[in-house]
């Protein structure tokens, strides 16, 4: 395990260096305020997303297994945009771009429970008798 984190963090040391290289140093520190106070508005906002989740559920628009992604991948952006650095605020953009086409999928979604049928029996014959 700590033989794959290893190249990972000197990934994001290298792109981090090049890109402040880049942008000059307080385009630098700019870019890790702002990413970190997107990633905690996320945060903050991640129980409304999870209750958002378990309605689109109970609505019969989203199975267990995408809700646990969309909820866990939520969270996993949020926490990788905190984390000050390039290629983390980019695998966390990756992960709000999947959740937010899961989201998209439960907007086009019909229901699929019968909670929202219409209401009588289907074996009776509506009709109106005029005088």
């Amino acid at each position: 395990m700590t033989l794959l984190i290893i190249p990972l963090f000197l990934l994001e040391l290298f792109l981090s260096l090049a890109v402040g290289e880049e942008i000059g140093f307080l385009w630098t520190v700019v870019w890790i305020g702002v990413s970190f106070i997107f990633g905690m508005m996320l945060l903050r906002s991640s129980p409304k997303a999870m209750v958002g989740n378990l309605e689109a559920v109970k609505q019969g628009k989203l199975d267990l297994g995408r809700f646990k992604s969309a909820s866990m991948l939520h969270v996993a952006g949020a926490v990788l945009f905190i984390i000050p650095g390039v290629f983390s605020d980019f695998l966390g953009l990756l992960a709000l771009l999947y959740t937010l086409y899961l989201q998209f999928i439960v907007k086009i979604t019909p229901e699929q429970t019968d909670n929202y049928k219409k209401q009588g029996d289907e074996n009776v014959i509506d009709v109106e008798i005029i005088d």
